[in-house]
């Protein structure tokens, strides 16, 4: 089991989905809002999970993400193992080094497989409803549909002030004759 950035996003995401996925999908844009994660990243991310059956996809407006199981039933290394790639995630399940070392390493390779492994127990252990209700106990709020809708989307930009200024020739001599009468 690898622990990168993909799947610390991966589980912050699912923590969102299912903070606001109660009663409608969640759309990757407001999870991209609120984690302050790109949209391709989440998008990549968000394939793989429902290919692992951890999230179901709703198409159409008003579509989007929602847990695919239920919170209690998701551990953190199944969100983990779902972005990994499958060599090493069946290795890590299997507690053994992903790939066989040199001789002199085998102690070495022996105590990292070990390490594993209780990162493996320990993740396994870890459900998404469990994070969930800490958010939850830390005061964290779920965002109503109505706030979802009114909050401006991150790619949306404000109109640029237009100069004050001619844009040719021919309206600077409009200027110049208008001031002149």
């Amino acid at each position: 089991m690898r622990l990168t950035t993909r799947g610390r996003f991966a589980v912050s995401a699912m923590i969102d989905v299912a903070l606001h996925g109660q009663a409608d999908p969640v759309n990757l844009a407001s999870i991209s809002r609120r984690q302050q994660v790109s949209l391709s990243h989440l998008e990549q991310l968000f394939g793989k999970l429902r290919r692992h059956g951890l999230v179901v996809s709703t198409r159409g407006p008003g579509g989007g993400y929602s847990l695919g199981r239920k919170a209690a039933d998701i551990s953190v290394a199944d969100i983990i193992f779902a972005i990994d790639d499958p060599a090493a995630a069946e290795a890590a399940k299997q507690g053994r080094a992903a790939a066989p070392g040199h001789p002199s390493r085998y102690a070495t390779d022996e105590l990292w497989a070990s390490v594993n492994r209780c990162a493996v127990e320990f993740l396994d252990a870890v459900t998404l409803q469990s994070l969930v209700d800490e958010q939850i106990a830390s005061g964290m709020q779920p965002e109503s549909k109505q706030a979802e809708r009114r909050a401006p989307a991150s790619s949306a930009r404000a109109k640029p002030l237009l100069p004050d200024t001619p844009n040719s020739v021919f309206a600077l001599g409009r200027m110049l004759a208008t001031k002149r009468s």
